[in-house]
């Protein structure tokens, strides 16, 4: 079986948000990226337990960024990825990125990428990429389990969860629950030297969409205390000073 799992670099959770060239692009300056926590800890982890379950198996990477990339890459390969693809081009919506992937993905039998990335919370690539490759997507997938050229996953519905089976190739968006996390060993960061990287020139794809102003959120109120026995300045508050967001 071949498995392509999608990766993408994202901020770290605590670094500091800004905006730049009024509030249209993402100041990246002393920021650290790390592999997006969805793609590592649920897909490409749940890919790699395949492999170990069915030696034949091959895993690939792809993503789609600049040579800054790199090192989320070879974590990605470290971890266990057998070789590599970066198509040369910045990631700058959804769309472009799923038409990119979509023009390197054909002939796999598996697609995994996590459910969203934590920076842009789009959850749109694995959508569009199954649907360029004509290919089932199944998002949101706690559990994947492959049996032959069937695959069954469950993954989580409001008020519940579902069981769905289908068949290769498929499409699937992993969250929590897909896999444990694992890290590197050393054995496997240094192997991640040595394995292949290939980068690849993007294809001439026009963007759907572009951003036009980013916004911080407003800053948090301070917090209002009321004592126990002042029901009435209570009720005051929540009619006139209270909002539900």
């Amino acid at each position: 079986m071949k498995i392509l799992v999608c990766i993408s670099k994202t901020p770290d959770t605590t670094a500091k948000i800004a905006f730049t060239d009024n509030n249209t692009k993402f100041a990246e300056a002393g920021v650290q990226w790390i592999l997006n926590p969805y793609d590592e800890w649920y897909a490409l982890v749940r890919a790699i337990e395949l492999k170990e379950a069915d030696a034949s198996t091959t895993i690939h990477l792809v993503t789609v960024g600049g040579a800054d990339a790199d090192p989320i890459i070879r974590k990605a390969l470290a971890l266990g990825g057998d070789e590599a693809i970066r198509i040369n081009t910045e990631p700058t919506e959804s769309y472009l990125v799923a038409a990119q992937i979509a023009e390197v993905a054909k002939g796999y039998d598996l697609i995994l990428l996590g459910k969203e990335t934590i920076d842009y919370n789009g959850s749109a690539v694995g959508g569009m990429l199954a649907e360029l490759l004509d290919a089932p997507y199944v998002t949101n997938a706690t559990s994947l389990q492959i049996a032959g050229s069937t695959a069954t996953i469950k993954r989580e519905i409001e008020g519940g969860e579902e069981t769905l089976e289908t068949t290769l190739p498929l499409v699937v968006g992993c969250q929590k629950g897909m896999a444990e996390a694992r890290i590197p060993n050393m054995r496997g960061i240094m192997a991640a030297r040595t394995k292949p990287l290939k980068v690849v020139e993007a294809n001439n794809v026009e963007a759907f969409t572009k951003y036009t102003e980013f916004q911080l959120p407003p800053a948090k109120a301070g917090v209002k205390l009321v004592s126990a026995d002042n029901v009435e300045e209570l009720v005051r508050l929540l009619h006139e000073e209270a909002r539900v967001f």
